[in-house]
């Protein structure tokens, strides 16, 4: 038996995507904040103090949690949506970014899913949404991105976002993952999650890739994204910060205006 709120949903579009989220009579769906982008009429929207799970009842359990996300930059609240109607009706959440949404039925997943902290865009009622800290020494000096995690727990349906493609890989037992900490976006609970050096001077100094990889072991599934919003904000911020290569040739603006910038 789930314990959480059971909820329909399909998931529209295609590299800017959204999930709608069908609500019998008394049945709610949580979000974040900001990802909210269209509902029905008889729906009633509240915001609240914590996730709403049955795991942080209390004053001092809702404070605890609000307390974890504001260390990692999370709002103190979340949103709630709950059908006061009649009949079925729909509410739907959005992406913030190009990538895809992935559903999670944290019932047929262990009821644990260990995803990035900035992916998480909603879930049944009912679904706690925590904290999860990598305890390992390496892990937290050197996790950057993978450091501090968000942790899904219940029995009901969550989802989270990715940028890019997703490639969901499911390990078997002595399979052994390196993966770039950005790429990613979840794991299931008998995944072991660490950090391991690169090596070698060149790799250090010139490769480019950083000097740290994150290493998944154990039997589960892991889902993994192509374009972290770190890199791809990277190379936003890098490409408005310094002049083109072509900018200083002897083509100039001549070259821009080739390749179809414009600009002279």
């Amino acid at each position: 038996m789930r314990t959480n709120h059971e909820i329909d949903y399909r998931i529209l579009g295609n590299e800017m995507q959204c999930v709608e989220i069908e609500l019998d009579p008394n049945e709610s769906v949580i979000a974040e904040p900001g990802s909210f982008m269209m509902m029905d009429n008889g729906i009633e929207m509240e915001t609240i103090f914590g996730d709403g799970s049955s795991q942080n009842k209390g004053i001092f359990g809702k404070l605890l949690t609000a307390g974890k996300r504001v260390l990692t930059g999370e709002s103190l609240f979340m949103t709630a949506y709950s059908n006061i109607s009649q009949g079925k009706k729909q509410v739907n959440f959005a992406a913030p970014y190009p990538g895809r949404i992935i559903p999670l039925d944290l019932y047929h997943l262990g009821g644990r899913v260990i995803c990035q902290k900035d992916s998480f865009l909603c879930a049944a009622k009912g679904v706690a949404v925590g904290i999860e800290f990598q305890k390992k020494l390496g892990a937290g000096l050197f996790g950057g991105e993978g450091f501090i995690m968000q942790k899904l727990e219940g029995d009901g349906m969550a989802f989270v976002h990715s940028g890019g493609h997703v490639i969901e890989r499911t390990l078997q037992p002595g399979e052994v993952l390196k993966i770039d900490t950005g790429c990613i976006v979840a794991f299931t609970k008998d995944i072991h999650y660490d950090i391991q050096f690169v090596g070698g001077i060149k790799n250090t100094l010139f490769g480019g890739e950083g000097i740290f990889y994150a290493t998944l072991s154990g039997v589960g599934k892991v889902w993994i994204q192509t374009l972290p919003i770190s890199r791809l904000a990277g190379r936003i911020v890098a490409y408005g910060t310094y002049r083109r290569k072509e900018e200083g040739s002897v083509l100039g603006g001549l070259g821009n205006l080739l390749d179809g910038d414009g600009r002279w």
